[in-house]
């Protein structure tokens, strides 16, 4: 048995399974990918990694088998896939898994290849554990799943309260403990939702909060939405992040670099390759020296046209084009950055009401307010360098249709619905 100091869950012990995973290349590989991406750049102090979310992960996989009375190979099985859930993480964690995507078709989660092969494999199988069973435990398929992927999963448990001792910010505290003691599984059809409460890929039992925890699982939800604009989306991190995007992209149009390849890089990797590389060492020196781009367009959700919010990668390539041109700018001095729909998957998580399995969406009148605040903390990006920020933003504001007066709007001003609206 292992025996960890951890600053979120204080003593973490490790043993069967997971204790031999550790010291595995692909997990140890973890110790080089931050948590949090680029912001570092806004919160110094927040350099966590990968490798102790995952050690995070698993202590709470561990504690809620114990309550739900788990064990055996099932248990065995739950535990391997929460110390593996992020061995498929590239460089800079979610950030270039847009492009990796692109050029690969995998996301993080496909990590079947990770693990029948190398030392995971050979940990696997040496413990009658079947390489291909964790991989669809990892995608949230299968029985048991959703306890490391799902919508109240020991993941997001663990990244919350994590990133916010980490950025030092208050919002994101929960009471973990209260959730893997209040964690149950019912059996699929039990709810009176109609739908019986899991996709074509969910087998088995389904996780639920037991009753009288409505509140519990709305604190999920209260955690998400503020750490939101103020760590995960905060201006600062979605330009530098955007840079990056863009400097692996060059990456691999200017060398022998694949992507599948980027997809294996650490953080160092990664920053080594673009410093070497001609094409990328304008950004890479920006980024070093946080010398960013700056905002030319920050609109909201109801400013942009549906056209842009629907606009693919090659639409948004295009896009960056046209403004460049018409504000006589070289195209690599403007980068659009157009974020997916705002969802709360959250939302769709199972309570016990008077015994009777219902979605939180359907229980919670919070739910449809930080919808709407979620909605509110949209922003459409538009950036370049600061000499060139103003003609950029006018160029933007023709191309994509904006209001050019409301360009750009206080960043600080993310959540303006108040609760009263919903009464």
């Amino acid at each position: 048995m292992l025996t960890v100091k951890d600053t979120v869950h204080d003593h973490i012990e490790i043993d069967g399974v997971a204790a031999d995973l550790v010291d595995t290349p692909a997990v140890q590989r973890l110790r080089h990918v931050k948590q949090l991406g680029t912001v570092q750049l806004v919160y110094p102090s927040a350099n966590h990694t990968r490798f102790e979310h995952s050690l995070g992960v698993y202590h709470l996989a561990s504690r809620a088998l114990d309550h739900l009375g788990i064990s055996g190979k099932r248990a065995d099985r739950i535990e391997a896939a929460a110390m593996l859930h992020d061995v498929g993480h590239g460089p800079f964690s979610h950030n270039l898994e847009s492009l990796t995507h692109r050029r690969t078709g995998k996301y993080h989660d496909d990590v079947d290849e990770l693990l029948t092969t190398g030392a995971v494999g050979e940990v696997l199988r040496d413990h009658d554990l079947n390489p291909d069973r964790i991989a669809e435990i990892v995608a949230g398929e299968g029985p048991y799943a959703g306890l490391v992927s799902g919508e109240l999963d020991v993941d997001r448990m663990d990244y919350l309260v994590r990133d916010a001792y980490h950025t030092g910010v208050p919002y994101g505290t929960i009471d973990t403990e209260r959730f893997v003691r209040e964690l149950t599984f019912v059996e699929r059809g039990a709810g009176a939702d109609g739908d019986g409460g899991g996709g074509p890929d969910r087998d088995g039992p389904e996780l639920v909060l037991d009753e009288g925890n409505v509140q519990t699982a709305e604190s999920l939800l209260l955690a998400r939405a503020l750490m939101n604009p103020v760590v995960y989306t905060h201006h600062v991190a979605r330009i530098s992040k955007a840079m990056l995007r863009r400097a692996a992209s060059e990456l691999l149009d200017a060398t022998a670099t694949t992507a599948a390849e980027l997809r294996r890089m650490d953080d160092h990797d990664f920053l080594a390759a673009i410093r070497d590389c001609r094409a990328t060492a304008e950004l890479s020196r920006r980024y070093d020296e946080r010398d960013l781009y700056k905002l030319a367009v920050w609109a909201e959700y109801d400013d942009v046209p549906e056209r842009v919010h629907e606009a693919d990668h090659a639409a948004e390539t295009a896009l960056e084009r046209e403004i460049a041109e018409a504000a006589g700018v070289a195209r690599d001095h403007v980068i659009l950055d157009v974020p997916p729909e705002p969802t709360m998957r959250e939302s769709t998580a199972r309570v016990t009401v008077n015994g009777e399995i219902r979605r939180l969406e359907r229980q919670s009148p919070l739910v449809s307010a930080l919808r709407t605040a979620q909605r509110n903390q949209w922003r459409l990006g538009v950036y370049a360098p600061e000499p060139a920020t103003d003609r950029v933003g006018r160029a933007a504001a023709d191309v994509l249709g904006l209001d050019p007066d409301g360009l750009v709007t206080e960043v600080r001003g993310a959540m303006p619905t108040t609760l009263d609206e919903f009464e």
